[in-house]
């Protein structure tokens, strides 16, 4: 297969995104790398684009490569999105995705910001990873960058999914979480189809008839004992029928923009598990009758949600497109996640989220003791500022960066030594690439 990275880092090969990127490429020799350095060269391609129109149409994954600039790609990249749209090259069939590497301030738009173009070129888009800048340096940030790309190779068709008869055996279990949707057909039809589909067994929990006593009252008892003050049964249904599952899908009609009173009541009812995110790492998805393309904040909601609880969001099957196919591969992406543990790291909304919530519990700890206790279980306290070694580290850098005469010697060097380590870890993949090989 031949994958073309788009290199959009004004630094050029000292680009730690690109190296990430390079990080895959050792661990599949079988497919044909190709990189063009648009971030460096964006004037040159600007007065000639015969080369990058050769490499284009000969690309069967088209592989954005950047690190976020203020809200979106860099400059130079987004010039070339412009050259690419204004070259009149069919895009139709080509695959594209996307890496990128920040601190997840606003990832979410840069993202949003390719798939949007991809869409307008017709290319067949498909969730891209963003990275924080030292992922790759950890053995975590290796594992996910080696899953992303092992995903993208299931999603293209490069790697085969295991056989229905024999997954069903597993006893794994999804759930879905639904209200009946107001007796609605086309999303009773989703949820059949969904159902026919799936590779394991399936249960479903209808809040409609559940007896909910009413909504949350905020009284924060659950944060400080784990129960609530309700005695209807809920907090047991939800660990027992819902939070047990291998992973949950979320079927609605759109209603008032949203999904609806009793979704909301439901939601409300777990106030404790957005604090304590129970179910992370359980894959969600969601049938929905509806449009999501004129429901922008609730397309929003249903990320940010997936995001804050730790949950990969496998995806979304609308009624007003092809609902019975999209819900068949809803089943299967669920099923992949599943079974192969996939949980790309989080966006600007798990990350943000995460963060504002640790603060709150810390300082409330005495209070919200059960919320704390699960905080301090998962290492969810990694205060930036009692990192007294890097800290100290930059004040090093800043006194460099400000002396005249050690600047004149750098020069334009120091990229290369921001890189240093991350062209360490391209070494050992190539070694283990190599010994893999001789295997």
């Amino acid at each position: 297969m031949n994958i073309l990275v788009l290199n959009g880092s004004p630094s050029g090969e000292d680009s730690i995104t690109l190296c990430t990127a390079r990080y895959i490429e050792k661990l599949h020799p079988e497919h044909h790398f190709q990189e063009l350095a648009v971030g460096r060269r964006i004037k040159a391609y600007e007065r000639d684009f015969s080369e990058c129109r050769t490499r284009l149409a000969e690309a069967d994954l088209i592989l954005f490569c950047y690190p976020v600039y203020t809200f979106l790609v860099p400059a130079q990249l987004h010039r070339f999105v412009e050259l690419m749209k204004e070259s009149g090259l069919d895009f139709s069939g080509k695959y594209a995705t996307q890496i990128t590497t920040s601190k997840h301030f606003y990832d979410v738009t840069a993202h949003r910001f390719i798939q949007d173009n991809c869409d307008d070129l017709g290319l067949r888009y498909l969730d891209g990873l963003s990275a924080d800048m030292d992922d790759l340096l950890a053995k975590k940030g290796q594992k996910e960058a080696a899953d992303f790309f092992q995903f993208i190779l299931w999603q293209m068709g490069e790697v085969a999914l295991p056989a229905k008869a024999a997954s069903r055996e597993t006893g794994k279990r999804i759930v879905i979480v639904t209200d009946s949707g107001g007796g609605s057909e086309a999303l009773q039809g989703l949820i059949d189809s969904f159902r026919a589909a799936c590779h394991c067994q399936t249960t479903v929990a209808d809040l409609a008839a559940f007896p909910f006593a009413g909504g949350c009252l905020g009284c924060f008892r659950c944060a400080a004992s784990g129960e609530c003050v309700y005695k209807d049964g809920f907090s047991t249904y939800l660990r027992e029928h819902i939070q047990t599952a291998a992973a949950v899908v979320y079927a609605f009609r759109v209603k008032d923009h949203s999904m609806g009173y009793r979704f909301k009541l439901f939601d409300d009812r777990q106030f404790c598990n957005g604090h304590r995110t129970v179910t992370m790492g359980s894959p969600v998805g969601y049938l929905i009758d509806g449009d999501l393309r004129e429901e922008p904040n609730l397309r929003m909601l249903i990320e940010a949600r997936a995001q804050v609880g730790g949950n990969y969001l496998a995806g979304v099957a609308e009624s007003c497109r092809d609902g019975e196919a999209e819900a068949r591969q809803l089943a299967d992406t669920l099923w992949y996640a599943i079974e192969n543990d996939y949980q790309p790291p989080a966006n600007f909304y798990g990350v943000g989220g995460l963060k504002i919530f640790r603060d709150l519990i810390y300082q409330m700890r005495g209070m919200m003791r059960e919320d704390h206790r699960f905080y301090k279980k998962n290492g969810f306290y990694d205060f930036p500022q009692k990192k007294k070694g890097r800290i100290v580290g930059m004040y090093l850098v800043g006194a460099m960066m400000k002396n005249e005469k050690l600047q004149k010697k750098i020069g334009g060097r120091m990229t290369e030594g921001m890189i240093m380590p991350y062209k360490s870890v391209l070494k050992k993949a190539e070694r283990q690439a190599r010994r893999n090989k001789q295997k």
